[in-house]
């Protein structure tokens, strides 16, 4: 593992899940409430090795970053990886998904008002897709501006259209918050999100995970 200021690079995404994983038991052993879990294929591997860890899972509420609004038992419902991987092993003492198949303004209000009394979150995990985005906000989306803790995301230009996500304003909120970044196809983005372009570099003190694949060829 190499690391530069706030990033940290493994030569693997194995490597790169065991640290995460690591972070996330160090976190909650040292008394985190609030885990907010990322959607996407990137922290299968990090769930499946939480799920491992004898940790006081009671104690901990699990959330979600974003939902595509899908239901719950949909392949492409955020929940449903995350189930399958960790939270049916490990039992949280309370979790909150983002009901997505109520449609994205009901579901939105309802989550924002859960995360409203549970902010700031303890520990936030994240992913960067290959435009940037985290959770469900787009670069130059209007969804990136909204107030408040969740929001209805309409016309997202990644399919399924119809979303919710954290607001920008809850994720800087966070005490910690940790993005996951494995591939190639996420070095140009991983670039422009240290220079605060793009909504993955646009939460002060967070850290990245990447894979020596993520970071690109020397110079870019």
């Amino acid at each position: 593992m190499t690391a530069s200021p706030g990033v940290h690079v493994f030569d693997d995404p194995e490597g790169l899940a065991r640290r995460a994983a690591d972070l996330v038991a160090e976190a909650v052993r040292e008394g985190a409430r609030t885990l907010v879990l990322a959607g996407g294929s990137t922290p299968r591997r990090t769930y499946q090795l939480l799920a491992t860890e004898p940790l006081p899972w009671g104690r901990v509420t699990v959330l979600f970053g974003d939902e595509r609004c899908v239901p719950p038992d949909h392949p492409e419902s955020n929940y449903l990886t995350a189930k399958r991987e960790l939270l049916d092993r490990v039992h949280p003492g309370s979790l909150h998904r983002i009901p997505g198949e109520l449609g994205a303004e009901v579901a939105a209000a309802r989550y924002d008002a859960i995360v409203r009394d549970l902010s700031p979150l303890d520990l936030v995990l994240l992913g960067m897709g290959p435009d940037g985005h985290t959770a469900s906000l787009f670069p130059g989306h209007a969804a990136l501006h909204a107030a408040g803790y969740a929001v209805a995301v309409h016309d997202a230009p990644k399919p399924p259209p119809e979303r919710v996500s954290l607001t920008l304003g809850a994720l800087r909120e966070a005490r910690q918050v940790v993005f996951l970044v494995v591939g190639e196809d996420k070095a140009a983005a991983l670039v422009r999100a240290r220079r605060g372009e793009v909504p993955a570099g646009m939460i002060p003190g967070a850290r990245y995970l990447v894979d020596r694949a993520a970071v690109g060829r020397p110079g870019t």
